[in-house]
């Protein structure tokens, strides 16, 4: 018998280690946009799913951003039913208050949440490449250690639903192989090649000069410091918790925080603290400038008053720090 193609071999064990724990029976969904990333990953989910006993089914995403873009859909869908799956199309109104690239995102992740209603998980074909382009852009942005996380391959929402991400591993050039070997074909977005888009630039200009000055894997060595940083929050994280319980005590129209006990953590466990109060109780971020002013009110307090934040206003009374709903 012919050997199998080493992209094909490779993809196929990434699904797999992704796939192996959901339920049995249950149903996956695959976000396919008929690139060669969700393409490789719906055709290997497609195989290892059966293997495993999993209903998989794609859906597809038309933003309408572009002409034929329905077109570029059902043939996405098409290719997917030939893979002998259920595939979905899913027209969407791209709205745009935060720009295209955040409004198409934020329209896309709704309608993928509704299609798979009742399923086990979503996969996501975002590879290595694309999860060295997050951290740079974070990096760039002076985002701080959250963004510079990256994309998680796991991440569980409030409903039990899981997002996977099962190429985070992979090189987009394994994908663009994979297809080759299994005769796909693959649509290239132009707004891939679209220089107005940031990450578009980040891709086509500034990888490559950093491989070329600093040497070869660079993309590689981004990736590395998205999963080092996120080991350390999940141990951030489990410390704030923590703390939290002993020193955050429910207030009138809010909640409060012992300023003695803020003021002995180091900064940085401060600081998280005070985003997380204020992301749980209130459901809104703060900025760098924010937690700075609210971290103040603990360590050089000298009479200021109430600070106004997103949802809620923070001021320091006797010896606490008082957060209420604005």
């Amino acid at each position: 018998m012919p050997s199998l193609a080493p992209a094909i071999a490779e993809i196929r064990l990434a699904v797999r280690t992704a796939l192996v724990d959901l339920p049995a029976a249950s149903t996956v969904v695959v976000a396919l946009s008929g690139g060669a990333d969700s393409l490789a990953l719906a055709a290997a989910a497609a195989f290892e799913g059966s293997k495993l006993g999993l209903r998989v089914e794609t859906v597809t995403i038309d933003h309408g951003l572009q002409p034929g873009s329905d077109a570029a859909a059902r043939r996405a869908a098409s290719i997917a039913a030939d893979l002998g799956l259920t595939a979905h199309v899913v027209p969407v109104e791209v709205g745009g208050v935060d720009g295209p690239e955040a409004a198409a995102r934020t329209a896309r992740y709704r309608a993928l949440r509704q299609a798979a209603e009742g399923s086990s998980a979503v996969l996501l074909g975002h590879t290595l490449d694309d999860q060295a382009e997050t951290v740079l852009l974070g990096l760039a942005r002076g985002s701080g250690a959250t963004s510079l996380q990256g994309m998680a391959p796991v991440r569980v929402d409030d409903d039990g639903l899981r997002w996977l991400r099962p190429l985070l591993t992979v090189r987009r050039a394994t994908t663009r192989a994979f297809c080759a070997a299994s005769a796909l074909e693959v649509w290239d977005d132009p707004h891939n090649l679209d220089d107005r888009f940031s990450r578009v630039r980040v891709r086509e200009r500034v990888l490559p000069v950093l491989e070329t000055e600093l040497g070869p894997g660079i993309t590689e060595a981004l990736a590395r410091t998205a999963e080092q940083l996120r080991e350390d929050a999940a141990a951030f994280d489990e410390m704030i918790h923590e703390t939290i319980e002993d020193i955050v005590e429910h207030a009138e129209a809010g909640i409060s925080v012992s300023a003695a006990a803020l003021a002995a953590n180091p900064a940085a466990l401060r600081n998280r603290i005070i985003r997380l109060v204020v992301d749980s109780e209130f459901g809104a971020s703060l900025t760098r400038v924010q937690t700075l002013e609210v971290a103040r009110l603990a360590t050089d307090w000298a009479g200021q008053g109430p600070i106004d934040l997103p949802g809620c206003s923070a001021a320091r009374v006797g010896g606490r720090i008082v957060l209420t709903a604005r």
